[in-house]
Formats: structure tokens, sequence, C-alpha cells
């Protein structure tokens, strides 16, 4: 009788899952094929791309396109990030102290652990170390109060975007070196950011110092939370996460500002599944915004696969947010309702694409495939 009990148990538990994963209606082949579509309009349309391509921009892109290139059979989409990084020598961009002129070694640093064991692999990770040990052995003294005529307040983490950009570099490092160095930097600038920028009410991050409540607020009288630059935060968290060690000592303070962030993040998710270029004035902004819900989408999904996030409150969500990017993408596989370049909310149409919010649908991609296969 016991065992009966028991067979009906796994039963009844096998029907759930199956019930539970049948209740959306995408399949593997239905991820895989808009990420192909979505990839390659972006290399095929990349000559438009006016940044640099060793700009931030094309840093994010890089980053996205990297889990799509471990995910592809086709080779082609390593064979185009691997071009890169010999055309420029993997070389970071050339501001010294510029979180954003590092973000390119998010894939830089992946591509080394690929192509480690090959005789010239140390020419994919010398240019990033040089440039990470000089910083380390001469750190800025740079303001944390953002000022575009003063190039110092740039060197340090003075804008919430800069922890997707630099910080999962150091802990990458430190990973690959096994020099808690890196990673002891990188804290220490790291919660410099959070005591400056992170509200503990809203648990979510201002830009920057000038969208502090006493200087502006929405139309609304709500608080001013830009909807990417928090995509940025957790976008950045998830990369950190990933190559934090279970057992390191640092890693305790970024799960729970992951599991902090992610309850506030669902909670402002429309019934569309999109989040907005405002986190909490979307009457100013009513239109969806596709960089900021591939960045949520993608910490979100990952939060349920690493098993940080509880998957029956958080699989609702993701699937949503999912189904809702791939409705912005149009027939030809181009990416909309992308805001552009800025650093605070603005309204976005359906026309507006860039190359860092295809980098975050690939990411999205990459971990909503994980969980739902």
């Amino acid at each position: 009788m016991r065992l009966v009990i028991i067979l009906l148990f796994c039963l009844l538990s096998y029907a759930s899952a199956e019930a539970q994963r049948s209740s959306s209606t995408l399949s593997k082949n239905d991820i895989l094929e808009v990420m192909t579509a979505v990839a390659d309009w972006q290399i095929e349309h990349q000559h438009n791309v006016k940044h640099h391509p060793l700009d931030w921009t094309n840093g994010a892109l890089y980053t996205g396109m990297m889990q799509w290139a471990k995910l592809a059979e086709d080779t082609k989409y390593m064979d185009w990030l691997l071009d890169i990084g010999w055309s420029f020598m993997w070389q970071p961009y050339y501001r010294m102290y510029h979180a954003d002129d590092i973000v390119v070694s998010h894939m830089y640093l992946d591509m080394y652990e690929i192509k480690k064991n090959d005789n010239d692999s140390y020419r994919i990770l010398a240019p990033t170390k040089a440039r990470l040990n000089y910083i380390l052995e001469n750190p800025s003294k740079g303001s944390l109060y953002i000022n575009y005529s003063n190039a110092q307040s740039l060197e340090r983490w003075s804008w919430c975007d800069a922890l997707f950009m630099a910080p999962p570099v150091y802990v990458k490092m430190s990973k690959i070196t096994g020099n808690n160095k890196y990673v002891e930097f990188m804290d220490k600038e790291y919660k410099a950011t959070y005591d400056f920028l992170y509200d503990k009410d809203e648990h979510l991050f201002y830009r920057d110092y000038r969208f502090f409540p006493d200087n502006k607020l929405e139309a609304n009288g709500e608080k001013i939370f830009w909807g990417r630059g928090n995509g940025w935060v957790m976008g950045g968290l998830v990369s950190m996460l990933k190559d934090m060690p279970d057992d390191s000592s640092y890693r305790p303070f970024y799960e729970n500002l992951f599991k902090e962030m992610s309850e506030k993040v669902i909670s402002l998710q429309k019934s569309t599944g999109f989040w907005h270029a405002s986190m909490l004035d979307h009457e100013s902004y009513p239109n969806p915004e596709t960089s900021s819900s591939g960045f949520f989408c993608y910490a979100l999904a990952y939060g349920i696969n690493s098993g940080l996030l509880d998957e029956e409150k958080y699989r609702p969500s993701v699937i949503k947010a999912w189904e809702a990017l791939v409705s912005a993408v149009n027939k030809e596989g181009k990416l909309g309702w992308v805001q552009p370049i800025g650093e605070d909310p603005k309204n976005v149409t359906a026309g507006m694409t860039e190359v860092y919010g295809v980098g975050a649908f690939l990411l999205a991609g990459s971990e909503v495939i994980k969980m739902l296969y």
C-alpha cells in the first residue's frame, strides 16, 4: 500500500510539472528560432551601427551574443565574436578607469575560458588583466557625485549602469586567476555605490545622485527609478553570481540584494509582461521598453534556475516577460521598443532598436530556455 501511495505521489508530481510546462505555448524550437532571427538581424545590420566596436553599447551586445553562441549549433556566432576580439587584439576601450570601457571584457573573459587551452590564449587574457591590475594599484580618488564636466567623477561607479559594466569583469578575473584581490576591490567599490545610490525603502537604484528625490520627481510625484538602469544592475548581479563561488564570503550580500530587487521588480511588471522606462510612473511612459524587460526577464529566469527564487512565484512572470519580448520582434528579426541611449526614463516607439537591447534579449532567451528545458 505504501509503495502504491509513493508511486501515485510521483505520478501526480510529474503530471503537475508537465502541466506547468505545457501551460506556456513556448517550445524549445520557438525560442531558438526567434533568438536566431534576432541575432542574425543584428549581425546583418551591424554595419549601420555608429558606435565604436569596443563601446559599451556593443560590449553589452557581445555579452548576450556570447551566451547565444554557446547555445547555437551554428559556429558563425562564436566566429563573429572571435573576429572582433582579434581585430582589436583583445584590448578594452580607451579610458583607463571608466566602467563603460571595460564591459567588452565580459566577452573577452568568456572567450578566454573557452580557448584557455590554446597556445595563444594568453593574448586574450593579458590586456584586461593589465587594465585591472593598473586600477587596483592606482585606485581613483574620484567622487561619486557624477559631473560630466569633471572626468574624474566618471572614474568610480557613480551611476548605476556601471554596476553591469565593470563588477562582473573583476569577479570573472578573480575566478580565472584564483586571486581574490580583484573581487576584494570590486566589493569595496560596489558597496560604496550601493550605499550611495540604493534606496533601501524602494529596493531600487537611482541612476545617479541627480535623481535623488530632493532634486527631482516623476510627474506623478513618485521617485525616479529608470527601468533600464535597474535592469543593468540586475543583469550585472546575474553575471557576478554565476562566477562567484558558493562558499565565497562576499556572496551573501549579492544574493540578498538580488532577491530583494527581484521581489520589487516582479511587483512592477505590467499585465502585458513588459516593464516600462519608468519603474514607478507608467502613465507618463505608457509604452513598453524592451531593454529593461530583457534584463529583468534574464535575471528572474536565472533566479529560478539557480534556486535563488521560488519557481512557483516567479515562473509565470518570466513566461509573460519572454512572450512580451518575442512580440516586440518583427518578421525580419528586428527587436523594437528599445529606449535609446540615455540616463533617465524617456518615451519609446515600436521602431526604436539598439544593440544593447539585443544583448539583453539574447541573455533573457539563454536563461528562459534553461528554465523551460
